[in-house]
């Protein structure tokens, strides 16, 4: 996986936005500025759809410990030398307490920045047994996001399961077309034997919609490496979660949210340390990991808030009162402090996965591929397609 120039990450961690900031789906923005009109940031929009039925308890925990892999892959692209906003979905379909008459599915999130968001619904899932029908769960994502209509959008649904893509009574060779004349590419991972993947109409749901076919062993476990930067960079993010400014309704339940997610990370029976590490990393590319509901500093960088209409009460105790020349270097001071974080943790992240890389070409071939691992290499090959290049390495 190719990463940033460390040079440009630390022009825009200092706080140059690149592009018109765009409210979260979940929570409008608070006080917009009414400034001139700026070029929109790229996007790259992910819909996941995921098998909850009774044999996929492997897939759920391969998609919660690679979940930062996986936003780390998406955010270390640009379009027109401009960083993309990230927004990701969740579906599950297949699970047995799901409603019949609606396609044993169902909208987890839409379309959304709130990462943290994505992190608890994964560590919140529960499967079940049931009948997966695929076709129906991509209508439903292809027709229930509001996908957007722009043609150098990297819009993506992945789906992921173990039964004949052509269960249930919504036929997929109408769905995925659909998708696909909305933009939409449709990548289809099958768990289990790549042959089966084939024989059960995996590999033809993709190619109706110029998407990509892998397999995996959904019940591989996800390899832990542990690294020299770990403890650095498990510090480095505690100091972090120290630069965010909560405010208004959503203020608190942000800061125990990412509080919540971090925890999760390092949860026992997870890789711990190395997911933590993936998370730190991710938390330090602001255009990806971005919090404009509840945190005053992207907020404010992100314009979508004004201090100078921002009533006192949705501010924290420790701005309530202040000039609002006395409240823009409160925020300056946290950017500051957070920039000069991200900085390192950015720096350290290099180091680690220069070190991950060659411990992995060390391991013995033929072993199987995770979910990271397959999406990631979709990842890279048709986001070119829509104008995204990978970043060089300084």
């Amino acid at each position: 996986m190719k990463r940033f120039s460390r040079a440009l990450a630390v022009s825009l961690l200092a706080g140059i936005a690149a592009g018109q900031p765009a409210a979260d789906q979940n929570h409008p923005a608070v006080a917009p500025v009414n400034e001139p009109a700026r070029a929109p940031a790229p996007k790259i929009q992910v819909a996941i759809l995921l098998d909850t039925s009774g044999s996929m308890d492997g897939l759920i925990e391969q998609a919660k410990t690679q979940l930062w892999t996986i936003v780390n892959e998406l955010a270390s692209t640009t379009q027109g030398g401009q960083r993309p906003e990230i927004y990701v979905s969740l579906f599950e379909y297949g699970k047995q307490t799901l409603a019949p008459d609606e396609g044993y599915l169902r909208m987890i999130l839409p379309l959304s920045r709130d990462l943290d968001a994505v992190s608890q619904e994964l560590f919140s899932l529960q499967t079940n047994g049931g009948d997966e029908y695929c076709g129906w769960v991509i209508r439903a994502a292809t027709q229930g996001l509001d996908w957007s209509p722009e043609s150098n959008v990297l819009k993506m649904i992945v789906i992921a399961g173990n039964e004949p893509f052509s269960q249930g009574t919504v036929d997929f060779h109408q769905t995925v077309p659909e998708a696909i004349a909305k933009g939409i590419i449709v990548n289809t991972i099958f768990c289990g034997d790549r042959q089966e993947g084939i024989n059960t109409g995996w590999q033809e749901g993709a190619l109706l919609a110029d998407g990509s076919f892998s397999h995996i062993d959904q019940n591989l476990a996800v390899e832990s490496i542990p690294s020299p930067q770990d403890a650095e960079l498990q510090a480095l993010n505690a100091e972090l979660n120290t630069t965010y400014i909560a405010y208004g309704a959503d203020g608190e339940r942000g800061r125990e949210e990412q509080v919540r997610q971090d925890a999760n990370a390092m949860a026992p029976g997870s890789a711990g340390a190395g997911i933590l590490a993936d998370r730190a990393v991710s938390k330090s590319q602001s255009w990806a990991y971005c919090n404009t509901a509840w945190d005053l500093v992207d907020a404010c960088r992100e314009k979508v808030v004004d201090l100078a209409t921002l009533e006192d009460a949705q501010l924290p105790e420790a701005m309530r009162g202040k000039t609002l020349e006395e409240k823009k270097a409160y925020v300056a001071g946290f950017t500051e402090k957070r920039a000069k974080i991200q900085s390192r943790i950015l720096e350290l992240g290099e180091e680690r996965e220069r070190f991950i890389a060659a411990a992995r070409r060390e391991r013995a071939e033929g072993a199987g591929q995770t979910l990271a691992e397959v999406l990631c290499e979709a990842v890279r090959a048709q986001a070119a397609k829509r104008g995204f290049e990978p970043d060089a390495k300084e």
